[in-house]
């Protein structure tokens, strides 16, 4: 019974907060509450902790993660300003709002990731506080992980 409850008669009685043959399904949804405060951000199922993406467009632990929305460049351009450039909107709070994601530094456009990886792929051009352009990718890798690529 995975350690989550009683084998007795050769069947398990799980304790509280686990179900499933072998009790090895979790009740708690914790692990699925998404940064809005919401079970699998409202696009999903928590099964067993952890989400069943129900809209295909969103992915990730918590289904936030959606490389096609349009708005994934700029919604995240503000933090990869700060944390590339140090400067930006979020200059002040880059420390505790914009470590959500890995970031490689390359030097130049050619040497950003190219749409032929495994994980789904977004290049992004936007324009920083200078009103000058910047260059990045963003790609959430299958553990969930966000990776940004921002040319120096």
């Amino acid at each position: 019974c995975t350690g989550n409850g009683i084998c007795k008669c050769r069947v398990c009685e799980c304790f509280p907060n686990f179900t499933g043959s072998a009790c090895d399904c979790s009740l708690d949804t914790t692990p699925c509450m998404a940064s809005n405060g919401q079970i699998c951000n409202g696009r999903g199922t928590c099964e067993c902790g952890t989400c069943n993406c129900t809209d295909p467009k969103f992915q990730g632990p918590t289904c936030e993660t959606c490389q096609t929305c349009l708005g994934v460049c700029t919604e995240h351009k503000d933090c990869i300003q700060c944390r590339a450039f140090d400067k930006g909107e979020k200059k002040e709070t880059c420390s505790q709002e914009c470590m959500y994601f890995n970031m490689t530094r390359v030097e130049s456009r050619d040497k950003l990731p190219q749409p032929n990886q495994p994980d789904p792929l977004s290049h992004c051009k936007e324009k920083d506080v200078d009103d000058c352009w910047f260059y990045f990718t963003y790609s959430v890798n299958s553990n969930g992980e966000a990776n940004v690529h921002v040319v120096e």
